[in-house]
C-alpha cells in the first residue's frame, strides 16, 4: 500500500512538474547539473574574495541575496527601503515586483511585523508572492538593519 501511494505521488509530481514547467526541475532534471553559460551571478564589486552573489538568474528563474537597511529609521523606512531595493534589482534582471513567486522577511523584532506589513502590502501587485516571515535570533539581522528580505522570481 504505501509503494503504490509514492508511486501515485511521484507520477503525480512529474505530470504536475511537465505541466506547470518547474524551471530547474523540468527543463534542466533535477540530477543534471547546469550548464555554466547558462547561469548568470552578479557579484558586487567590493568583494576581494567572492563570498555570495547578489543576483543568480538560471533558467528563467531569478534569485535576489537578503537585502537590508543599513541607515537610521524606523521599519516602515527599512521596509520601504528594503522593497525598492529588490524591484531594482528585479527590474535590471529582466523581473519585476509582479513576477516574484516567493520572499523571505528577516525581522530584527517580531513586534515590528504589522508595521512591516503595513508597508508590504500591495508592493507585488493583485497576487502576492508566498512569504515567509521570522524574527531573527540573538544578534539581530546584519549591518544594523531592521528587515532584510530575499525574494525568487521568474523572467
Amino acid at each position: 500500500m504505501i509503494t503504490e501511494r509514492r508511486n501515485a505521488l511521484k507520477k503525480l509530481f512529474a505530470s504536475v512538474a511537465g505541466t506547470v514547467g518547474l524551471g530547474l526541475f523540468a527543463k534542466a532534471g533535477i540530477a543534471d547539473k547546469p550548464n555554466e553559460k547558462e547561469v548568470f551571478n552578479v557579484i558586487t564589486d567590493d568583494q576581494d574574495v567572492p563570498l555570495f552573489s547578489g543576483v543568480t538568474k538560471f533558467n528563467g528563474m531569478v534569485f535576489i541575496a537578503g537585502k537590508g537597511a543599513h541607515f537610521a529609521g524606523d521599519i516602515k523606512a527599512h521596509t520601504d527601503h528594503v522593497l525598492k531595493e529588490l524591484e531594482k534589482e528585479l527590474l535590471a534582471a529582466g523581473s519585476s515586483m509582479e513576477k516574484v513567486l516567493k520572499v523571505n522577511v528577516y525581522l530584527n523584532d517580531i513586534n515590528d511585523y504589522k508595521a512591516m506589513n503595513e508597508v508590504f502590502k500591495g508592493r507585488f501587485g493583485k497576487k502576492p508572492p508566498v512569504r515567509t516571515t521570522v524574527a531573527v535570533a540573538k544578534g539581530g539581522v546584519p549591518g544594523d538593519s531592521l528587515v532584510e528580505m530575499d525574494c525568487i522570481a521568474y523572467v
